[in-house]
C-alpha cells in the first residue's frame, strides 16, 4: 500500500466514523436542558403542584401527626417537605422521560440511533438531562429550608446534595427505561398512574413506615424508593438531635439505592441497545 493511500472503505462505499462516548451523551443532556429552559412553564408547574399538595396536605394533617423518633415538635408539614421535594424530583423524571416517545414520532430519535455514537451514550445523555433538570428543581425548593426551622450543617448540606444527587439518577433511569419500551404517552401515563405514584406514596413521603400497617410497612420495606427518602430525609437532619429513626441507618440507605440507581443505569443501557425502532 503506498504511504498516501486511504485504507480500503467497507461495505457500503464510506468508511465508519464513530464518536466517543462522551460528546454524544453531552449533546443529548444539552438538548435536554435548552428543551427545558425555552419551556419555563414547565418550572412554574412542576414545582408549583407539589408546593400546592404540600401546603394542602401538610397544614391539614398538622395537628394529628405523630413522627417517632424524631423531636417532639416536627410538624407534618416538616415531615412532608422532603416527599415534596422527591415528588417534584418524580414530575421532572416523568416528563423528560416522555420526551423519548416524543423524539420517537418526530424522528428524532430514529436520526439519533443511525449516527455514530454509542447508544449507551443516546441512554446516558438522555438520563443525565433529565437527573440534571430535577436536581436543580430539588435545590431550589431547599431554600424553603429555613422557614421550616430546620438547621442545617455543612455536613448534612453535602449529604443532602449527594442523595438527591442518586434519587435524580434513579429516578430519570426508571423513567428512560419505561419509557424507551412505550409507543404513546397515554401508555405512560398509564403507567405512571398505576407504578410510579404509586411508588411515591409507599415511600414513607406521606407517612412514616412505623405508623403504617403491617401489610403495608412489608410493601414499603421492598420499595426502594423509600430507601431513597429515608436517606434524603436523614441527611436534611444530619447532626441534629435527636435524627429521624428509619428503618436502617443513613449509609445503608443511601448504599441500596445508590445500587437500585446503577441497576437503572444498565437496564437504560441494556434496552438502548437491544429495542429496535
Amino acid at each position: 500500500m503506498n504511504a498516501g493511500a486511504r485504507p480500503p472503505a467497507p461495505e457500503g462505499g464510506r468508511p465508519t466514523v464513530r464518536s466517543g462516548f462522551i460528546p454524544g451523551a453531552a449533546v443529548l443532556w444539552k438538548r435536554e436542558l435548552l428543551h427545558f429552559l425555552r419551556q419555563r412553564s414547565r418550572l412554574v408547574g412542576f414545582i408549583g403542584s407539589p408546593v400546592i399538595f404540600w401546603l394542602v396536605i401538610g397544614s391539614g394533617f398538622n395537628r394529628s401527626f405523630s413522627y417517632i423518633g424524631a423531636r417532639p415538635d416536627i410538624s407534618y408539614l416538616e415531615f412532608y417537605f422532603p416527599g415534596t421535594i422527591v415528588l417534584t424530583m418524580l414530575f421532572t423524571a416523568i416528563f423528560a422521560s416522555i420526551s423519548i416517545i416524543e423524539d420517537r414520532h418526530s424522528g428524532f430519535l430514529q436520526g439519533v440511533l443511525v449516527a455514530p455514537v454509542p447508544r449507551i451514550s443516546i441512554a446516558s445523555g438522555k438520563i443525565m438531562g433529565g437527573a440534571t433538570l430535577a436536581l436543580i428543581q430539588a435545590v431550589l425548593l431547599l431554600f424553603l429550608v429555613p422557614v421550616l426551622g430546620i438547621d442545617m450543617t455543612a455536613e448534612s448540606i453535602v449529604a443532602t446534595l449527594l442523595s438527591l444527587t442518586v434519587l435524580a439518577v434513579g429516578l430519570a433511569g426508571l423513567g428512560f427505561v419505561i419509557a424507551w419500551r412505550m409507543d404513546s404517552t397515554q401508555g405512560f401515563h398509564a403507567v405512571m398512574n398505576l407504578v410510579l405514584i404509586p411508588l411515591w406514596l409507599l415511600s414513607g413521603a406521606l407517612f412514616p413506615v412505623h405508623g403504617a400497617a403491617g401489610w403495608m410497612e412489608k410493601i414499603m420495606l421492598c420499595n426502594p424508593l423509600y430507601y431513597g427518602m429515608s436517606a434524603f430525609r436523614q441527611s436534611l437532619y444530619l447532626g441534629t438531635v435527636p435524627e429521624p429513626q428509619e428503618f436502617l441507618s443513613l449509609p445503608w440507605n443511601f448504599l441500596i439505592f445508590s445500587i437500585f440507581s446503577v441497576i437503572m443505569l444498565s437496564l437504560s443501557a441494556w434496552s438502548a441497545k437491544t429495542r429496535r425502532i
